[in-house]
């Protein structure tokens, strides 16, 4: 990710990230942790889409996915977001949430 160190200018780069999850994800969880979309794989993981100012936001939301228990399989940096996955409607009242991490 390019970007200005912290205090050193005022211009911030956004970096983009896809993070993948054991399990689906409850679509509502994408409104919760500000990420850009939130798609179900084939594969039986939740793939989140996110795009953050700095290293510290990416790390902020890393400590969400810890602090709710979630499973982490992998951080992937992206050159943009993919717009080519389906992405779940965070409205919609899907109840695919991992065993053990509902709030």
């Amino acid at each position: 990710m390019n970007q200005t160190p912290s205090g050193a200018g005022s211009g911030r780069a956004v970096g983009f990230y896809e993070i993948s999850l054991q399990g689906h994800l409850d679509p509502r969880w994408a409104t919760r942790l500000e990420v850009s979309s939130l798609s179900h794989e084939s594969d039986g993981t939740t793939a989140l889409r996110v795009a953050v100012v700095d290293q510290a936001a990416l790390h902020g939301l890393l400590h969400k996915i810890r602090d709710l228990g979630l499973p982490l399989i992998s951080v992937v940096p992206a050159d943009r977001v993919d717009t080519t996955h389906t992405t779940i409607d965070p409205t919609s009242h899907a109840t695919n949430a991992p065993k053990g991490n509902q709030t």
